[in-house]
């Protein structure tokens, strides 16, 4: 994540859940390692969603209730495009992304999948001589994500 906290999201006036989500001023990215095996690809996806769902403004959708009075939490209403990559270029557009103030980053390095203690992860990045990035989520400005993001696949 950038040195800040984050002051990207959604103004009330942007938010426009009965529009299509191309409509929405910014755009969300999760970019995932390509050579992880799925059930930890589906991890690093997870968690830097989630981190960005807490961090970026107006993201989630109002709740849904169904008809028999049933709530369901809200979802991304402006979408969310799961994309793949190598583990350098998330490197590399995450570098990139990072240069901009108004674009918020989560990401997921190596070092949090390789323990399951957070205080470890925590001691791990400190003395992280490189990192290697197994998924990264971008929250910005539509045409800038769309620029750094415009020639990877989608993940299958």
């Amino acid at each position: 994540m950038n040195n800040q906290p984050s002051r990207i999201g959604f103004h009330p006036e942007d938010i426009l859940i009965d529009e299509p989500t191309r409509n929405a001023p910014l755009k969300w990215v999760v970019i995932v390692d390509q050579g992880l095996p799925p059930g930890r690809a589906m991890n690093a996806a997870v968690c830097v969603a989630a981190a960005t769902s807490a961090a970026v403004t107006g993201l989630l959708g109002p709740d849904a209730l169904d008809r028999d009075h049933s709530i369901h939490a809200g979802l991304p209403w402006a979408g969310c495009t799961i994309l793949m990559a190598t583990s350098e270029k998330i490197s590399a557009i995450r570098a990139k992304a990072a240069a901009a103030d108004d674009t918020f980053i989560a990401d997921m390095p190596a070092q949090a999948q390789e323990t399951r203690i957070y205080a470890e992860y925590l001691a791990n990045m400190s003395t992280a001589e490189t990192i290697d990035y197994r998924a990264i989520s971008l929250v910005g400005p539509r045409n800038r994500v769309s620029k750094l993001v415009h020639s990877l696949p989608l993940l299958p």
